[in-house]
């Protein structure tokens, strides 16, 4: 049997027999109170008794970033010692820093990115500091303020300024006791400023520093350390902490807490290996390490945060109305609208709320979501070219992989720009989706109840219309609807894709009558649904007063393509939005996004989905959705019982009372055609009077930049420019 001393600061002397790379260890731990002469008898006294001496919380060298510096006092207890090998912990710490961090992405992907770490300290951790740092940007130490109880202001303790403060900071505590470098958990003698903890994400370094200094309430905080026994995890539970991680090997088990100090971890390497007389050198270490059957323990402290899939999704203003109907912003309105929006497209993407309460009926799947949203409306975001977009959403999936979230969805026309979401899945780190897939299903399932609501017997002897058909929506609406009637219209403004796209659908589907033209007008007096999904602005989409009587308009385009105004010139005509979902669970957006409880737009539920699936992986992206994923987000919104919500028209539930109004309208218009070219034509003539728009854009306030952008606006979210209300009613819109 193998045996160890390991000499700690406090008091005390306990053996246990550990196995160790398959050999038996005995470690004796004796305390030295925190005096270097008590230590240095104690060493001396075991010198030539045992295989390895650890001096636990001793160091003989200090390293702050690049800046290093012999301690004093711990430099010279190891030559008290002629024949054991004396250790401190630092020829393992870095590399085993370095490595637990790794397996710790590997096993929980984003549990560091993005993070906001603050170092408790770095001095010694320069393994965990570099580690970390390749993972996030934000990051601070509690160097200053532990050592020297510096106040909290900007520059003190930052990463910015740690290789100019470092060197000073070494030479001052180059002589330091003991008990001040490795602080003991408990009160200190004068309280440290708070809120650096309480800026922090990740509170990472030595757990007696961290229980000593930190605050009381540590809530949804992860502490990352090299060991920490049960009752350093009771103390955090108690403080509210979510998660620990600790970085040295567990010697009781793979995977289990690790209770063992740096120290004590490189004394048993050094005790164990093959030959003795091997030098303790980095490559004999790593050699050592190699063997280790080994991951980081990550251990959960609060129950109800245990298990969660995170998920994040992308919003923004519709148009310039919505900010200045802010509180926050109503004094926008004193402004220009032009300027307002040019303003606010600049400001940054801004984090929101959270999304609580999702859970999967089938799996008991628990997901969470963090809404964020960008300034820019539609027309700003033509107007600055999609570079400008990426950017910003770049940005929105680091705020998203903060609050831990591994897939972000793309709302409203973020899921339009420039080739729809394949850059920001390709320059970020997170899961990219659009939402159209489920998008698709959600508003076919839509139109299938409204046409039937609407009296339809025999839906395969219709006809229907996809306006926007070549767009991502658009396109896979068509092929889907032929498969199922067979008789479709086609319109685009782009005539060469239109012709691809029917030539996609005759071979698919053989014996489907696909018609295809620029414009919808003269096959609108035909078709029994219309399907508009298009990005124009400033454009008449549809003249409604040209609508087969009880025909279905299914409005998917966010902003949308049809007003009120044109709708009501037609009470015979339905006109509905695109499928609203149901998510399951007790779902609560932490705003009201102006739907009923657990109710959500479809790009956002099919990011949730794929959260609660634990899909994480760029789904739906491009303009090319594939029919094949249509039908597999189907499947997942059947399996984890996913709703489609009720119909909506501009806002408003659709009744059976509604439909009924409309459907005997329709009736009469259909049993009398000369009544219907009067009303068809009084419609026209109201129709000419009412502003040429789209999107809510009046085509006198465009230019040669309103054109369409020849892709469907996916069933995006109306969640828009957050015309949100707190719990309390409070109507409240962040940017």
């Amino acid at each position: 049997m193998k045996h160890i001393i390991v000499v700690h600061l406090n008091e005390g002397d306990e053996t246990s027999t550990v196995t160790f790379l398959d050999q038996s260890v005995e470690i004796r731990r004796v305390g030295c109170g925190g005096d270097a002469e008590r230590a240095r008898m104690l060493i001396t006294g075991f010198d030539g008794q045992v295989d390895a001496i650890g001096l636990e919380g001793m160091p003989a060298e200090l390293h702050l970033g690049h800046a290093h510096h012999t301690h004093a006092v711990g430099a010279t207890i190891p030559s008290s010692v002629q024949q054991t090998p004396v250790v401190d912990g630092s020829g393992i710490r870095g590399g085993l820093e370095r490595w637990g961090v790794i397996l710790a992405d590997r096993a929980h992907p984003g549990i560091f990115s993005q993070k906001r770490v603050l170092f408790v300290p770095g001095l010694n951790h320069e393994g965990l500091t570099q580690a970390l740092s390749r993972r996030t940007d934000y990051i601070r130490y509690a160097d200053p303020l532990i050592f020297f109880n510096l106040p909290d202001v900007p520059g003190v303790g930052s990463n910015q300024t740690l290789e100019q403060a470092a060197p000073a900071t070494l030479e001052r505590l180059k002589s330091a006791p003991f008990r001040l470098l490795s602080a003991q958990p408990g009160q200190p003698h004068v309280p440290r400023a708070e809120a650096p903890f309480q800026w922090a994400d990740i509170l990472a370094g030595d757990i007696g520093a961290i229980r000593r200094y930190a605050p009381a309430k540590l809530k949804h905080k992860t502490v990352v350390v090299d060991s920490a026994t049960e009752e350093d995890i009771d103390d955090l539970r108690a403080r509210g902490v979510s998660i620990v991680v600790t970085m040295m090997p567990a010697i009781d088990g793979k995977g289990n807490l690790g209770q063992w100090s740096a120290a004590t971890i490189e004394a048993l390497l050094v005790a164990v290996r093959p030959h003795p007389e091997t030098p303790l050198t980095e490559d004999t270490y790593l050699d050592l390490i190699a063997q280790l059957d080994w991951t980081p323990a990550i251990r959960y402290l609060q129950p109800e945060e245990a298990g969660i899939n995170r998920f994040a999704f992308v919003i923004h203003p519709l148009n310039v109305k919505f900010i200045s109907k802010s509180p926050m912003f109503s004094w926008t309105r004193f402004f220009p609208d032009t300027i307002v929006e040019k303003v606010a497209a600049y400001m940054q993407p801004i984090y929101v709320s959270r999304v609580t309460g999702g859970q999967s009926p089938t799996t008991g799947q628990r997901i969470e979501g963090h809404l964020i949203t960008l300034g820019a409306t539609p027309r700003e975001m033509m107007k600055h070219g999609e570079r400008f977009t990426y950017a910003r959403l770049n940005k929105s999936a680091r705020i998203a992989e903060r609050y831990g979230a591994r897939i972000m969805g793309l709302g409203a026309f973020t899921s339009v720009v420039g080739d729809a979401g394949i850059t920001v899945a390709h320059e970020s780190d997170i899961a990219i989706t659009s939402g159209n897939s489920l998008t698709v299903s959600a508003t076919l399932e839509a139109a299938k109840q409204a046409v039937i609501k609407m009296g339809a017997t025999d839906l395969t002897k219709g006809k229907a219309m996809v306006i926007g058909a070549t767009g991502s929506i658009g396109s896979v609406c068509a092929r889907l609807i032929a498969q199922a009637i067979g008789d479709i219209v086609l319109v685009s403004i782009e005539p060469e894709r239109l012709i691809d796209l029917k030539r996609i659908i005759e071979n698919e589907t053989p014996g489907a009558r696909v018609a295809i033209a620029t414009r919808a007008d003269d096959y609108l007096i035909d078709c029994d649904l219309v399907i508009t999904a298009t990005s124009a602005f400033g454009q008449r989409i549809i003249d409604i007063s040209k609508c087969k009587a009880g025909a279905v308009i299914c409005d998917v385009a966010r902003p949308p393509d049809i007003n009120p105004d044109e709708a009501a010139l037609r009470p015979d005509v339905l006109v509905i939005e695109s499928g609203e979902v149901l998510i399951p669970g007790d779902i609560d957006f932490g705003y009201d996004i102006g739907l009923p409880p657990k109710t959500a737009y479809a790009c956002l539920a099919e990011t949730a989905l794929l959260a609660m699936e634990g899909r994480f992986e760029d789904y739906t992206l491009g303009r090319n959705i594939t029919i094949d994923r249509v039908k597999e987000i189907y499947r997942l919104f059947k399996k984890h019982n996913f709703q489609i919500a009720g119909l909506r028209s501009f806002d408003e539930y659709v009744t059976d009372e509604y439909v009924a109004e409309k459907r005997k309208m329709a009736d009469m218009l259909r049993n009398d055609p000369d009544l219907f070219e009067r009303r068809s034509t009084e419609a026209a003539a109201k129709l000419a009077t009412i502003p040429v728009t789209s999107k809510g854009v009046s085509s006198s306030n465009g230019s040669g930049w309103m054109k369409w952008a020849g892709a469907a606006a996916v069933g995006a979210s109306t969640l828009g420019w957050l015309i949100l209300r707190r719990r309390n009613g409070t109507t409240i819109k962040n940017v």
